[in-house]
């Protein structure tokens, strides 16, 4: 989860998540080359005392300064491409999970397996434990099995919310009357915090995502219990 003063990414723990950070560092490798060449060719005009009145056009500038930023410009849409069809491609998931939102919690169903369904509604402040955290915790968790190809289809029963999980890189809008789909491959165990990212009304801070990771041993075991 995001710590106080933190300025970067949370880490990731989906490999989609590690292609965003890659293509991210990759971006800002560029823009800070940019910046820097601009920065030094102003400060050089600047400081530059040498002027020509009978120039008034350099083809061999205005030729490099035309193709140097499309092959920039493709260096930073080719991986954009890819990324964007990884993180839209939905292939062979292993099971299938349908989050509702409401206002203002989220409920989830198991529909894979005898119609588990749950609401996870937010813990209030006061009945909080110690080590929780505050406007974070649920009081039932979205349990998933890691290194397991997860679909998650997601909807809303009144206004517009959005699901989203930054660790594990996903956030999709839960539109009433639409399905909207995402995939998610978690590879690290522990509890992964996300809250509603769309404004939807007086409570929208207060709803927020509990998911727990766990191997599929105890995914089997957690199962079984709800089922009996």
């Amino acid at each position: 989860m995001t710590y106080w003063g933190q300025l970067g990414f949370q880490d990731a723990s989906s490999p989609l998540m590690e292609q965003i950070i890659f293509f991210h560092d990759h971006a800002m490798f560029a823009i800070i080359m940019i910046i820097t060449m601009v920065m030094y060719m102003s400060l050089m005009l600047i400081m530059n005392n040498f002027s020509c009145l009978n120039i008034t056009e350099s083809q061999k500038i205005e030729t490099i300064w035309t193709i140097a930023p499309a092959i920039i410009l493709l260096f930073l849409a080719l991986p954009s491409l890819r990324l964007l069809y990884l993180l839209d491609e939905t292939n062979n998931p292993l099971m299938t999970i349908k989050t509702m939102g409401h206002q203002w919690y989220w409920s989830y169903e198991y529909s894979d397996f005898m119609n588990i369904e749950f609401d996870s509604y937010m813990v209030p402040s006061n009945e909080l434990n110690l080590g929780d955290f505050r406007l974070l915790e649920t009081d039932h968790h979205l349990i998933l099995p890691m290194n397991t190809n997860t679909r998650i289809i997601v909807s809303s029963t009144d206004v517009i919310h959005s699901w989203t999980v930054p660790s594990l890189g996903v956030k999709v809008d839960a539109i009433p009357g639409r399905l909207n789909q995402l995939m998610m491959y978690p590879t690290k165990p522990g509890l992964y915090y996300g809250q509603c990212s769309e404004i939807c009304g007086a409570n929208h801070s207060f709803m927020p995502i509990t998911l727990e990771i766990v191997n599929m041993k105890y995914f089997i075991k957690w199962l079984n219990s709800m089922i009996n």
